[in-house]
């Protein structure tokens, strides 16, 4: 029986504005935290500590007391969203029955490894505490790799709801309920009704958004409730949810183009049930991936999932035989009945089948699924042997085909949009499972923070105005300063610009000449462009020339930040002319740091020519940590002529599967004399290693460097086809475990 989402927010909102609202006798306003301390170490039941509106910069406090059921403690805003909590800061709870609300951090970040921490010291924890109403947004470490979690739930009997948490940059998870001590374990803690808005690709592990138990703990049981949550393109790594211990719920959360899935990783007795994720065909969407015993996923709903692999819709494991606790359990008595998958792509079974993970699916169960999708007609891919998995009354549409010869049947695809707005298969066919109404159990408006805004602060390239700047000296510098994020500076036809100043892009900007002859622009800086932390930079019609560049060394006409960056960028260059990077050597086009990362590098219809160095050395994390620098990279309908280094080098090493990319798409491009240069170590035109999936196509080589290839976990998706190779040396690959198709070397 289904819960009705609806009726459960009623009295939720109505016991949260009795909260917010209640006049105390004991309410204490407090401006400093001189105040606050004095106040804390006075604490009775049903006592008020109320902060004061305005910012509280570098602050940590510390809030224990010992309230009672009727009678909690409270610590609380004057005015809900007003006191704003930034710099150096944190908060520790402790104690019993306290009530916390209407507070923001952002601007800042933790000193310590927590945010929101449900403990004041080891040994001392908070129990039937809630936290309620408040936000963090962008509280995020600068350095990208230093990681943090923003609220770790310690104790027992503690309720996080109708927070909005959004925007985390660093690595780190969102939220964590930690059972690392005996007083944490069987908590029978609520997450509910929060907004868990955009985060971020993070391009390593360790991007995940919630998180219960660890591996260390993963037999032990958490019993926490975690529902009707909303999850918003929260984009972290492709655990989504990490559940890590055992006897947890999941009910009635929203997954809105979020890539990755809700991932059993260790602990049983697991349910999951009538969850939506809705993909929206967006890339790497995922659904719901089976590991462990005695899990339950049923009455789910997943449309247009497009994931692959771990990230398919609906995904079963294999197992480590005798497995540790930090590599992955036999999939034993576990079911995944009464699901409706609508135009998603995959369903894998016995997924990450090899060497090691060789043990096979035992005493489970798919049983009265619907599957209806035209988008992939095989959706099935059985890694391993099924025979420990039994199929029965599921439902596929008659073009498709399934690898398993019983416990399916056939209908016509009749997929339509129902009154909720949701595309869902016949009534007849989801009354046949006993699904009951599909309609989302909980909405973005009804989850977070009553007073913040649900967005991301993600700026579109030309959204903003569009400013001319007139040919001269540092006149682009200028309209830089004043430029604001999404504008467009036009510069005018044939007009020759001199930058003597470096141009940062510090938001995401465009910078064209309208049709007809391009703009020239050149620069006496050792980079034309440097793009800073929440930069993002469109090039367009532009000839960019390097012949006003210093006599140095590894100049470039567009760099990272020397330092790290905790939000990504991306790069376009459309329909533009790049010319005489060779003043000295390796003088390359893009030249980027340890970490930065990029979501999105493009290079279309443009023309290189007669550079030292390399196009684009993606290629800065080589420490084999699963850490990369770009997640989608196109390079089409383009020419490069006499380029000493590589056009391209991506590297993402080590045998970490906890990420989607690189992502890398070559097509339609000439290449002619490039990766000859002595400098360039690689000795290849094109050097890719552990991209994950990589498209060469349609594509001529002349006289140049061969293209190397080095695949490593993860199944890579490598496809090679139609290319010509004159003079120049065959494809080198560390293994043959790609297509290739039609390459003709002459």
């Amino acid at each position: 029986m289904k819960i009705n989402a609806i009726s459960r927010l009623i009295p939720f909102a109505v016991i949260a504005a009795l909260v917010s609202c209640a006049p105390n006798d004991g309410a204490r306003l407090v401006r400093t935290m001189e105040e606050f301390d004095q106040a804390v170490a006075a604490l009775q039941p049903g006592d008020q500590i109320v902060l004061a509106n305005g910012v509280w910069t570098d602050v940590e406090f510390r809030l224990k007391g010992e309230g009672l059921p009727d009678q909690p403690i409270e610590l609380k805003a004057e005015e809900p969203g007003k006191v704003i909590i930034s710099g150096q800061s944190n908060l520790g709870i402790s104690g019993e029955h306290i009530v916390v609300s209407g507070l923001v951090f952002k601007d800042g970040f933790t000193p310590t490894s927590e945010v929101i921490s449900f403990r004041t010291s080891a040994d001392e924890l908070a129990n039937h505490t809630r936290v309620t109403n408040t936000v963090i947004d962008n509280f995020s470490n600068p350095e990208r790799h230093v990681s943090d979690i923003w609220v770790s739930i310690y104790g027992k009997n503690n309720r996080f709801d109708h927070n909005s948490l959004l925007n985390k940059g660093n690595s780190g998870v969102t939220l964590a309920v930690r059972l690392n001590t005996e007083d944490s374990l069987d908590n029978d803690h609520v997450i509910e009704y929060n907004y868990f808005g955009p985060r971020q690709i993070l391009g390593s592990n360790g991007g995940e958004t919630l998180r219960i138990g660890t591996s260390h703990y993963s037999r032990e049981f958490s019993n926490t409730l975690v529902q009707y949550n909303y999850f918003d393109r929260t984009n972290g790594e492709h655990e989504i949810v990490s559940n890590k211990a055992c006897g947890n719920v999941y009910r009635g959360n929203v997954f809105f183009e979020s890539q990755g899935t809700l991932t059993m990783r260790h602990g049983h007795t697991t349910l999951v049930e009538n969850n939506y994720f809705l993909g929206n065909r967006k890339p790497n969407t995922g659904g719901i991936r089976v590991i462990n015993e005695y899990q339950t996923v049923r009455y789910n709903y997943l449309y247009g999932l497009t994931g692959h692999r771990f990230r398919g819709a609906l995904v079963i494991m294999n197992g480590v035989p005798d497995s540790p606790p930090n590599r992955y359990n036999q999939v034993v008595d576990s079911v995944m009945d009464g699901n409706i998958v609508v135009d998603s792509d995959y369903i894998q079974l016995c997924a990450g089948s090899d060497e090691e993970r060789s043990a096979v699916p035992i005493g489970s169960s798919m049983r009265d699924n619907i599957i209806m999708s035209r988008t992939n007609l095989d959706p099935f891919t059985v890694y391993d042997d099924i025979s420990g998995i039994s199929f029965e009354g599921n439902v596929l549409n008659e073009e498709a085909s399934v690898p398993i010869s019983t416990g399916f049947s056939k209908e016509l695809y009749s997929v339509l949009e129902n009154d909720n707005g949701l595309r869902v298969p016949a009534q007849s066919l989801i009354d046949r499972i006993s699904f009951g109404e599909v309609r989302l159990p909980v909405t973005r408006k009804e989850t977070g923070a009553s007073f913040y805004p649900k967005s991301d602060d993600a700026t579109e390239f030309e959204s903003g105005d569009t400013i001319g700047v007139e040919p001269g000296v540092d006149t682009v510098v200028q309209a830089l300063r004043s430029s604001g994020p999404g504008d467009t500076l036009v510069l005018k036809n044939g007009g020759e610009y001199l930058m003597t100043r470096y141009a940062y892009i510090d938001h995401p900007v465009t910078i064209k000449t309208g049709d007809g002859e391009r703009a020239v622009v050149r620069s006496e800086k050792s980079s034309f462009f440097i793009i800073e932390n929440g930069g993002a930079l469109e090039l367009e019609n532009l000839w960019m020339d390097g012949a006003a560049s210093p006599d140095l060394a590894g100049n470039n006409v567009v760099s990272t930040s020397r330092y790290s960056m905790n939000r990504n960028y991306s790069l376009s260059v459309r329909n533009s002319r790049i010319t005489n990077l060779d003043v000295n050597r390796n003088f390359d086009f893009l030249k980027v740091y340890m970490s930065t990362f990029a979501d999105s590098i493009e290079i279309l219809d443009t023309e290189m020519s007669n550079i030292t160095g390399s196009v684009l050395s993606l290629d800065k994390e080589t420490d084999d940590l699963g850490i990369y620098n770009v997640e989608n990279v196109s390079i089409q309908g383009s020419r490069f002529t006499d380029i000493q280094g590589a056009v391209a080098s991506i590297y993402r090493g080590g045998t970490d599967e906890s990420t989607f990319g690189p992502i890398v798409v070559i097509k339609g491009n000439e290449f002619t004399n490039t990766g000859l240069g002595a400098q360039n170590k690689s000795g290849a035109s094109l050097k890719f290693h552990g991209v994950q999936n990589l498209r060469i196509s349609d594509s001529n080589w002349s006289n140049s460097a061969p293209l190397e290839l080095f695949l490593t976990n993860g199944e890579p998706i490598t496809l090679i086809e139609n290319l010509v190779m004159t003079n120049t040396g065959k494809i080198r690959a560390n293994n043959d475990e790609f297509t290739i198709g039609n390459v003709v070397y002459q």
